[in-house]
């Protein structure tokens, strides 16, 4: 007698083939690997510059020991796949989804520098990571499908809609502000002035390469998008309307590479002037911010939203913000590399004993018969 068939549950499994389908969830968990990648190379570079430093000159003195230090290499390495897996995931979900997820980076970081380099992670630090992870989780849940695209003409027709196109005016005039007036000026006492023009430039940025990746998405699905492509620009004529080349995806590309350099500069001149516990929430919101406003304005990425599902993705990027603020609040901030004994590093006081324990200072006269002790305190 054949045994009775056991129900299968077809509406499970079609649930969980169209959830593993869904290009949101694809993006999502190519944006935590990115995360996870990019989080852990900035310990790994770490222990290779301090790895160096003690074995050598150490970078902040100029030196370039770290670049024959292979853990230094390492953590490039990773922070290379990191950026690729994040590269990709733009290709699959919105920026209003991908772009809040890169706060997962600095839970990572914390972690591991609390496990690796005896960097204590205090209680309000694992109240960030807390909020952090529930922000993140808040704008998963409520964020819109990203828009099919078939062609980059499409692409190119949203970049050209007037509420884009103004935008990118704003943005450069803007920028173009910060650059040649305020800089100058106020770039050294300003922490808004270099944040600002990398957020501002940067949502661009991030368009272009949603843009770019596209395009390769498309191309790999067996329409060629780059057809006549050379040194990232498009001559574009009638020619390449005859033979159906995009000119497009080139220019893309190129606001794409000129952007990220001009960023990059600017970040590290931010990083430079300013303490990293504030310069890294500050331009995380701001980035966060118009990366967000513009991916609105030119992917549509709320039409057809409700508005409580709007409300709730902003809830839950105040969210995550909060946690990173209060994260970096908590960090303590590295002591910079003593590269020379006699270089104060810090405002100190000097104190010398005599024999019979009486405390004085030390004159340019007096003779080689005390001991002197050299204490530096840190006035904060």
């Amino acid at each position: 007698m054949a045994s009775p068939r056991l129900p299968v549950p077809v509406p499970f499994m079609a649930a969980s083939a169209s959830v593993l389908a869904n290009n949101n969830f694809k993006g999502v968990i190519l944006a935590i690997v990115s995360s996870a990648f990019i989080g852990s190379s900035f310990i790994i570079k770490k222990k290779g510059l301090k790895r160096a430093g003690a074995s050598g000159s150490s970078a902040s003195s100029g030196g370039y020991g770290y670049l024959m230090e292979p853990l230094w290499w390492m953590g490039m390495i990773t922070m290379i796949v990191g950026e690729i897996a994040n590269f990709v995931a733009y290709i699959f979900a919105p920026a209003t989804l991908v772009t809040p997820l890169g706060a997962l980076s600095i839970i990572v970081s914390a972690v591991l520098a609390h496990l690796l380099l005896n960097e204590k992670l205090q209680k309000m630090g694992m109240l960030g990571c807390l909020l952090c992870i529930v922000g993140s989780v808040v704008i998963v849940l409520h964020a819109s499908d990203d828009s099919s695209l078939t062609s980059v003409e499409e692409i190119w027709d949203l970049a050209i809609q007037p509420a884009f196109l103004l935008y990118t005016a704003s943005a450069i005039a803007v920028s173009l502000v910060l650059i040649l007036y305020c800089a100058p000026r106020y770039g050294q006492t300003n922490i808004l002035v270099y944040i600002g023009i990398c957020s501002i430039i940067g949502s661009l940025t991030v368009m272009s390469i949603k843009a770019v990746g596209i395009a390769i998405e498309l191309t790999l699905e067996g329409t060629n998008q780059f057809k006549r492509w050379f040194c990232g620009f498009y001559l574009q004529d009638s020619f390449n309307e005859k033979v159906g080349s995009h000119p497009k995806t080139g220019q893309g590309t190129s606001l794409f590479s000129g952007n990220s350099w001009t960023e990059l500069y600017l970040q590290k001149l931010a990083l430079d002037t300013f303490n990293t516990a504030i310069v890294s929430p500050i331009y995380y919101a701001l980035f966060t911010s118009f990366t967000i406003l513009a991916s609105v304005i030119m992917f549509k990425d709320w039409s057809g939203q409700k508005a409580s599902s709007i409300v709730s993705e902003l809830c839950g990027f105040i969210t995550v913000l909060s946690g990173t603020a209060i994260l970096h609040s908590t960090r303590e901030p590295d002591l910079p590399f003593i590269t020379d004994l006699y270089t104060p590093l810090s405002p100190k006081v000097s104190w010398h004993i005599q024999g019979n324990g009486e405390i004085w200072k030390q004159k340019d006269e007096d003779g080689p018969d005390f001991v002197s002790v050299l204490r530096q305190d840190y006035f904060k």
